[in-house]
């Protein structure tokens, strides 16, 4: 989907615990930071839609799993009226990078904790989103 990237990560095994690696400056998806945040979503409960009209996300989902959804509303758009859907996880340890302007909904598929961090590139700014319920867009989940 224009405006959604895909990155593998590394992950470096250790006796003792795992490191998972997730964003760099280096990386080409960077664009700055604002703000790292965590998310939780419980088995089976949905959270979303949120559109970002400013901030770029990058995802990445070190516990649980959860299921996302992408919906592109923008005019213009090559991918105008699609949808993205991917399931990370420890497993599918990938960061998911989505421009502004996107919408966005999760879902919490893993039955223990599912926990997704954000690195935001500008700081939470409650007038710079928008919010739509679940039903305004028809996904079958």
């Amino acid at each position: 989907m224009d405006g959604v990237k895909l990155f593998s990560l590394k992950k470096i095994r250790h006796p003792k615990g795992d490191i998972y690696h997730a964003l760099r400056q280096s990386d080409p998806a960077f664009s700055g930071f604002g703000e790292a945040y965590f998310s939780s979503v419980k088995y089976g409960e949905i959270k979303g839609w949120k559109k970002h009209t400013v901030m770029h996300l990058n995802i990445v989902v070190p516990i649980g799993e959860i299921q996302f959804v992408i919906y592109d509303d923008r005019k213009g758009s090559s991918t105008l009226g699609q949808f993205f859907k991917i399931n990370l996880s420890h497993e599918n340890y990938k960061r998911l990078t989505v421009s502004p302007n996107l919408w966005i909904a999760f879902r919490g598929r893993g039955r223990g904790p599912n926990m997704l961090l954000n690195i935001a590139n500008i700081e939470h700014d409650p007038n710079e989103s928008q919010n739509m319920i679940l039903s305004d867009l028809n996904y079958a989940w």
